[in-house]
């Protein structure tokens, strides 16, 4: 552990069982008693005493000192002891304050009471100062464990969110009163479950220690520049949950302080943390949000930089963007979509629509690509990259994707069942769904219930899926493909295959992705490179299929390159089952099909 993280951990640790900081409070009708306690606790250090001889006030005297530990006379005029512990167990920001009561009664009941209202513990009039200091001491030690527990992130040794917001409320109240207003930053790391999943969970908590290290010390040196007690730094940052963490930057009221600041601490990511003899880069994305003007209440606030950071990180990460309204409305939108999306399929708002794969030599169809089509009641037909980001971002794309599988396993089924053929059906696979352990289940599944041959289904999964982590991705394909189905690779090219890992991968076919084909055959990069991914699908043994086919001299160019299925506009637009059924009659049998007309 580096010396800026012994710092944050031993500063953040309160020490209440040597005296110190500690604030103890006694309410008692006798001031003598009082007087007596006081000079026992000072002579062992406790100097932060509190004494309250008028009972009634007794509740307004907590909320104004927050006591850490009480010491509670239970026989008093006018209000008695058990009414005040049973207010103060009442009272939610002192339910769980240590409390000793002090009684000269023997009698066992009034003991009972006072435990049945949550007395902590007990000590006998007249008290003997050993006693009262070993138990107050004792007593203390256990709060101030519990504090931290409570209150600080174990990992990293910051504030965690609870004790972050508590301070927030009032250095907002403070800051706005004597300064005019502050700053929150929230910053997330941008793929950091990567990291989590490729190199485990003990290198992710030593990569946020890492992190935690880089703000404290980013902090320490603004706060320093600034002229401000650097030592105290740590106190401002939080680590409110995962990867994500804040800071409350008191008297910043102009974005180009803050945005020097965000500026700061992006560049503190610019060299690798060093774990296990590993360099790993990591970027973050940062919130900022300004009081008064995105919020007067710590929640607000905080929810306002958060929904910044999500901004920036949804704009590609490694970088900062400030809170905006319009932010906050397209975040509510993205959760009412998200509500939608949950309901769309037990409503039967969405499907499938397939679009025909053609070989440009017979003319019949060799395939489908089932591709997936929400009509929203309010909104109409959604585009899938409305909504699909938010199915792999919820989780829902786990539950859909079974359902697509399902469906377009049955539909297909049907179609042979029709006279139709053996048309192949093409499922997209979303990374997360690959990730899955039920994946092959759900495929078998899926097969079983429809009664269509495992030869006749072909998973699409994306070049960059597969290159990403490929020793434990080579295990799946194995696996599917062991299914009895095929596999293909989708948007070939667009990524960064290692041919030595091609050939390892137990692919059936690539599919040349629509950006090269644009311009071909008068664009002669592009030109090129179809060439070139024919040949290698030739020298590979795989089949090649071009999607995104708009016009003639595309179907003409590929043909005559040796790629003869093609799947795209020139042909045919995705349509919903049914009329796939009536396209292909029509392509299958051309001269029944008239003779029926």
């Amino acid at each position: 552990m580096s010396e800026t993280n012994k710092q944050v951990d031993k500063d953040s640790s309160p020490s209440f069982s040597s005296g110190g900081s500690a604030v103890i409070m006694m309410v008692d009708d006798e001031p003598i008693m009082m007087e007596l306690v006081e000079t026992y606790l000072q002579e062992h250090g406790y100097d932060n005493f509190v004494a309250v001889e008028h009972s009634p006030s007794a509740m307004q005297k907590m909320q104004e000192c927050s006591p850490d530990l009480l010491l509670l006379d239970l026989n008093m005029p006018e209000v008695s002891g058990f009414e005040i512990l049973q207010s103060v167990r009442e009272t939610d920001e002192f339910k769980h304050l240590p409390i000793i009561v002090l009684t000269s009664s023997t009698d066992a009941e009034s003991k009972l009471s006072a435990l049945e209202l949550g007395a902590t513990d007990f000590l006998a009039k007249p008290v003997d100062p050993s006693e009262l200091i070993l138990r107050l001491r004792n007593i203390l030690t256990v709060k101030a464990y519990q504090d931290r527990l409570e209150n600080y992130d174990d990992l990293t040794g910051l504030p965690n969110r609870k004790l972050f917001l508590d301070r927030l409320g009032w250095v907002l109240e403070k800051e706005i009163a004597e300064r005019g207003g502050l700053a929150v930053l929230t910053a997330a790391l941008d793929r950091f479950k990567q990291v989590n999943d490729s190199l485990g969970p003990k290198v992710g908590d030593q990569v946020l220690k890492q992190v935690a290290e880089r703000l404290v010390a980013t902090l320490r040196s603004i706060q320093g520049e600034r002229g401000l007690d650097d030592q105290q730094a740590w106190t401002n940052i939080s680590r409110l949950s995962g990867d994500e963490f804040a800071v409350v930057l008191p008297g910043v009221l102009h974005a180009s302080e803050s945005s020097q600041i965000a500026r700061r601490i992006l560049e503190s990511f610019e060299s690798p943390c060093k774990v296990a003899g590993q360099e790993i880069y990591l970027t973050a994305s940062i919130g900022i949000a300004h009081a008064p003007e995105d919020g007067e209440d710590s929640d607000v606030l905080l929810k306002a930089a958060t929904a910044a950071t999500a901004y920036a990180k949804n704009d590609g990460g490694n970088q900062s963007r400030f809170y905006a309204k319009e932010i906050n409305e397209e975040a509510r939108k993205k959760l009412r979509l998200e509500g939608d999306l949950r309901r769309a399929r037990e409503d039967n708002q969405l499907a499938l629509h397939y679009q025909p794969k053609i070989n440009a030599l017979t003319g019949r169809i060799v395939g489908a690509e089932a591709l997936l089509r929400w009509e929203h009641p309010e909104l109409g037909f959604l585009p899938p990259d409305q909504f699909i980001p938010l199915a792999e971002d919820t989780g829902l794309i786990i539950p859909i994707g079974d359902w697509i599988l399902k469906q377009a396993c049955t539909e297909a089924a049907l179609w042979r069942e029709q006279g139709l053929g053996d048309i192949k059906v093409s499922v997209n696979v979303s990374a997360k769904q690959f990730r899955h352990a039920l994946l092959a289940s759900a495929i078998l599944e899926s097969l079983a219930s429809s009664g269509l041959p495992p030869d006749l289904l072909v998973v699409e999964i994306t070049e960059s899926l597969v290159m990403n982590d490929i020793d434990a991705k080579l295990l799946i394909l194995h696996e599917l493909r062991n299914l009895g189905i095929s596999l293909s690779m989708d948007d070939f090219g667009t990524g960064y295959s290692s041919l030595s890992y091609l050939q390892q991968l137990p692919i059936d076919e690539l599919k040349i992705d629509r950006s090269f084909l644009v311009d071909i055959p008068g664009n002669t990069s592009g030109l090129s490179i179809v060439k070139a991914v024919i040949a290698l699908a030739k020298s590979l043994e795989l089949s090649t299929v071009a999607e995104g086919v708009e016009r003639y001299e595309q179907v003409d160019t590929l043909v005559e390159l040796g790629c003869n299925v093609i799947q795209g506009w020139y042909f045919a637009k995705a349509m919903p089952s049914e009329q796939f059924m009536e396209f292909a009659r029509s392509i299958q049998n051309p001269a029944q099909n008239r003779a029926a007309g």
